[in-house]
């Protein structure tokens, strides 16, 4: 009884850490098919049975192997599947009258709640060179029980653990793992006891598909006020336009016209503003619609150039996060005006990071501006 209220608290408690991460994170996979990994480990167990303690845990030791796949959700958190096994050792004098060594093969099945307790913290990070996650979940063991050499069972399994993980690359972590499990008893009639514990470490590594991918959430209500101000510059640049149209409409009237006509040029051609989504440099509908009337503008003043500037949100990201993604966003813009028949020469790159608020709204530094 006492050993299944212990594996019913493990599993509680590893849904609890899954919930409780998702009430927090503000980053997110963008792609379903991104952050996925797998995970190989080696390392030692010791069975944590009254009869070991009385005997001595030391020669109780066995070898542990461990392969898993998993799924990155958020920074913070995330699941995993795992099988794992060797064998496990007990000395027991339990209805004997010496100490015996008694060994049992077994396989493991786990279920792992992971929680990134470094990003949730201290904030995610893609540079932080060393990460702590914590873990719990359900498993099943299967094992030759009772001394019996022909019937395997399967008994119901709960452990919590810590990883500290090494950042070595966008592709790779070093790991190193402590696992704490219980589960009933895999030596039956040898044991004193009904339930077996188990203390596992291991060193491994863990690669990752495609590298580790995420993008700051974007909310509706974000969207909503980014496309409401992309709409106000569609209906500036439209008056412009029809602005233009009328002062050549009237050229011919006379020349007092010709003055206001080169006016309109100018303005024609003034700063154009082009936003991104968090954490994106990928163009939407808007921004390409935005570009090509930037491209006309630049064409149609071939003596000017145009300096192409990025910028990002300063209260999200880090710094160097913020640096390279204005980059980013600035070449994009960049090679898309030059797609459009845009002389390279009359264009200046440069990306400016992360600033402080420019038009009043956090979420409006988050643009390439062409000007």
């Amino acid at each position: 009884m006492k050993s299944k209220i212990v594996i019913l608290s493990l599993m509680l408690a590893g849904a609890a850490s899954t919930l409780s991460a998702q009430t927090k994170e503000k980053y997110v996979t963008e792609n379903a098919k991104d952050n996925f990994f797998i995970s190989l480990g080696v390392g030692g167990q010791v069975c944590l049975n009254p009869d070991n303690n009385d005997y001595g845990l030391g020669k109780a030791i066995t070898p542990s192997l461990s392969l898993s796949f998993g799924k990155l959700f958020t920074p913070t958190w995330g699941v995993r599947g795992q099988v794992a096994g060797a064998w496990s050792k007990l000395y027991s004098n339990y209805g004997e009258l010496d100490y015996k060594k008694h060994e049992k093969n077994f396989g493991t099945v786990r279920f792992d709640a992971m929680y990134n307790l470094s990003n949730a913290i201290w904030g995610y990070n893609p540079d932080r060179l060393f990460n702590v996650t914590a873990f719990a979940g359900p498993g099943l063991t299967f094992a030759k029980t009772y001394g019996n050499q022909s019937s395997l069972n399967t008994m119901v399994n709960g452990s919590v653990g810590l990883q500290g993980a090494f950042n070595v690359h966008k592709n790779w972590d070093i790991n190193i793992e402590a696992r704490g499990e219980v589960s009933p008893s895999i030596f039956g009639k040898y044991s004193s006891a009904h339930t077996d514990g188990a203390l596992s470490l291991q060193v491994g590594a863990t690669y990752y598909f495609g590298g580790k991918k995420f993008v700051p959430y974007i909310s509706k209500v974000g969207q909503d006020a980014i496309n409401d101000e992309v709409n106000r510059y569609r209906a500036e640049l439209a008056q412009s336009q029809a602005d233009l149209a009328s002062a050549k409409n009237a050229l011919a009237a006379g020349p007092k016209e010709v003055t206001r006509d080169v006016v309109k040029e100018v303005e024609s051609a003034g700063t154009r503003a082009i936003f991104f989504k968090l954490g994106s440099s990928r163009l939407d509908e808007y921004g390409k619609v935005n570009i090509k009337l930037a491209a006309k503008s630049i064409k149609a003043n071939p003596d000017r150039k145009f300096k192409v500037a990025g910028y990002c949100d300063k209260a999200t990201g880090s710094s160097s996060f913020n640096q390279k993604l204005s980059e980013k966003r600035a070449q994009v813009v960049y090679d898309a005006l030059i797609a459009e028949g845009v002389d390279k020469n009359q264009l200046e790159l440069v990306g400016f990071g992360g600033t402080e608020n420019m038009f009043g709204k956090n979420f409006l530094n988050r643009c390439v501006i062409v000007e």
